[in-house]
């Protein structure tokens, strides 16, 4: 049964935003932090830390957003939520609640977006190395494939061919474009072609329903260079008497954790080795303070010139083409929260302190790809009678020496102490769940759904 909380008398407890490197918050998310952090507390106290709170409504607001750049270009479309980005079932079933479909990597992401109650027509599979099962189970599900090689090709009709009902396979062929030649994804101008030719001859059992291609990065220009590459092979396959009807352009579409001016000066004036514990700036990060948000990179996408005078949305209009998409990270921002209860402060060696959480950077996984997050926490404490302000970077609680959640020197304008609490914003896109592990035998964070309610009350119930 679902906990409901509402904001009760208490010690005074304050609530401390960063001044760096502040996360932009959802209205709602900002006010359930500034106006009832004791509620907070009490979820921590109960389900332990980290805690992760997850908002479907910010998810619904982004399908809402999406639906109306297309609209607004009256573009045919099919969204499908990339469901790698998280492991919520509850953002699952935002997804179908919000009549947009899901883009499913695994049997297991297939069995959940199913039991969200996603119609299995609106699932689409992608990845290059589906197994007999997952293909079994989409070819009887009716879902969309992504066949990304050859090999696949093979694979999936033999596949069929097996199967005792007469039914057919639905898939998109992956195009690996020129930019990106030595990617282990999709098929080259050859293959592509020789997959079409043999779907002339197959269209008893396997139906071909257009082109897919991802890449990685956020450029815009890159995925409209791809998207002119398949209007030669939209031709070739009409002339073989095929229907493409789909161009799935995959996800990548940028989202912003930080204001961009604050980011870029960041960038410029507080990214410097001294402002690491261990004196070693990243060779990269994500693009926190992106200059486009998903909905601005869309219509630069859509307004993007196909040919002479004619756009891409043009294009897709006047050759009947539904345009896909693949957004995770897009569509979950603003939509999970990650609390972290602090155990120790440690003095170290050149007047350096850091933080011990409870929890590891296994919650929190830039730092395991030699990055970080640079989106700094909020800190909610008691007060104390003289605010020291202090710096320090933040560590789990494992015996690794690596196992940091920042190795930045994180602000502080009073000195947090044990059992305060410090939230990091927007971690639904793969920052929360990807790496988390059960390491020390700690079992894995828990993960509750929120449901806005009224007059400041919020109620949280267990997201499986």
């Amino acid at each position: 049964m679902p906990v409901s909380m509402a904001p009760r008398l208490k010690e005074r407890i304050e609530v401390h935003t960063p001044e760096l490197l502040t996360p932009l918050l959802d209205p709602v998310i900002s006010d359930f932090l500034h106006n009832t952090p004791d509620t907070l507390i009490d979820l921590v106290t109960q389900h332990g830390s980290p805690l992760n709170l997850v908002w479907p409504h910010a998810f619904q607001a982004n399908v809402a957003a999406f639906q109306s750049v297309l609209n607004q270009f009256g573009v045919r479309h099919a969204i499908f939520y990339g469901a790698k980005a998280n492991k919520s079932q509850s953002l699952l079933g935002a997804a179908a609640g919000s009549g947009i479909g899901t883009d499913v990597s695994s049997l297991y992401e297939l069995e959940s977006a199913l039991r969200a109650g996603t119609p299995p027509e609106r699932l689409c599979a992608t990845g290059p190395a589906k197994t007999a099962a997952f293909h079994r189970a989409l070819v009887r599900e009716g879902a969309l494939i992504c066949v990304d090689s050859q090999e696949e090709f093979d694979h999936l009709k033999s596949v069929v061919e097996s199967l005792s009902a007469p039914v057919k396979a639905r898939v998109l062929l992956r195009y690996r474009p020129r930019s990106c030649p030595s990617s282990r994804f999709g098929m080259g101008a050859d293959e592509l072609l020789s997959c079409l030719q043999r779907l002339t001859e197959l269209s008893e059992i396997i139906h071909f329903e257009g082109f897919h291609f991802h890449l990685g990065g956020y450029d815009v220009e890159t995925r409209v260079q791809a998207f002119r590459e398949l209007g030669g092979f939209v031709d070739a396959a009409r002339e073989m008497a095929l229907t493409p009807g789909i161009i799935d352009i995959g996800g990548g579409l940028p989202i912003r954790y930080i204001d961009p001016q604050a980011y870029a000066q960041f960038l410029q004036n507080a990214n410097q080795p001294s402002h690491y514990h261990n004196q070693r700036v990243p060779n990269s990060f994500y693009p926190y303070g992106s200059h486009l948000t998903a909905c601005q990179w869309l219509t630069l996408f859509l307004q993007a010139e196909h040919s002479a005078g004619c756009s891409i949305a043009d294009y897709l209009k006047n050759q009947n083409i539904t345009l896909a998409l693949e957004p995770g990270r897009s569509l979950v921002d603003q939509a999970a929260i990650s609390v972290f209860r602090i155990t120790r402060i440690k003095q170290l060696a050149n007047d350096k302190t850091v933080l011990f959480v409870e929890g590891s950077s296994f919650s929190a996984c830039e730092t395991w790809f030699s990055s970080e997050y640079l989106v700094d926490p909020i800190l909610i404490t008691q007060p104390v009678s003289a605010p020291k302000p202090i710096q320090a970077y933040i560590a789990g609680h494992s015996c690794l020496e690596d196992d940091v959640i920042t190795h930045r020197l994180i602000h502080f304008n009073t000195t947090p102490q044990a059992g305060d609490l410090l939230i990091y914003a927007n971690t639904a896109g793969y920052q929360m769940d990807l790496l988390e592990n059960e390491f020390h035998r700690h079992p894995l964070p828990r993960r509750l759904m929120a449901s806005c309610c009224t007059d400041g009350h919020y109620a949280f119930s267990p997201d499986y």
